[in-house]
């Protein structure tokens, strides 16, 4: 039995979270990452006849993905400047205090991820946060699965260079504190 344009909205709807994750990765803004969706599941509805059914997870990430490229050519989106987080002493402290810097670890992870290139980043995403295999990911990413596994590892490298390099600057900052 095929997918019909009946049940279009059942095989769609199921991937409404992760396109958005997947956009808001990629544009590093809520709103913009609205406007990607939608513009992607109208293009996905246009285009349903192309689905040849199979889980349609990688088939609507590939269209928000390139959908994302399509709307950067268009609007010219400049990448972000990363920040540098500010010094954070990890102690004993009290319940609020510790939930406070596990937040900061949190958005110091964040920043080093939107920090990634859009190649890396995007298998990052699709990995770590939409758990697809490396079959799916070079599906969606439209590359073979050794790249995908090359893109991980660098990607991977890379964060673990940026946060130690943010590591190395609190302890900078906290010797200077003292």
């Amino acid at each position: 039995m095929g997918v019909t344009s009946e049940n279009r909205e059942e095989v769609l709807l199921p991937h409404l979270d992760a396109a958005y994750n997947l956009a808001r990765w990629l544009t590093r803004d809520p709103r913009d990452a609205e406007d990607v969706v939608q513009e992607a599941y109208l293009r996905a509805l246009k285009h349903f006849n192309t689905f040849k059914g199979g889980d349609a997870r990688p088939w609507v990430l590939r269209i928000v993905r390139n959908t994302f490229y399509t709307w950067t050519q268009r609007n010219r989106v400049a990448e972000t400047p990363f920040e540098e987080e500010e010094d954070v002493h990890i102690s004993d402290a009290p319940n609020p205090e510790m939930m406070l810097l596990k937040e900061r670890e949190r958005q110091l992870v964040r920043r080093a991820i939107e920090k990634l290139p859009a190649e890396f980043l995007e298998v990052i995403v699709l990995r770590e946060f939409e758990e697809l295999s490396y079959k799916q990911i070079a599906e969606t990413v439209q590359v073979p699965v050794g790249t995908v596994m090359s893109r991980l590892a660098r990607a991977r490298g890379r964060l673990a260079q940026l946060l130690s390099e943010a590591d190395v600057i609190r302890l900078f900052r906290s010797a200077g504190a003292r």
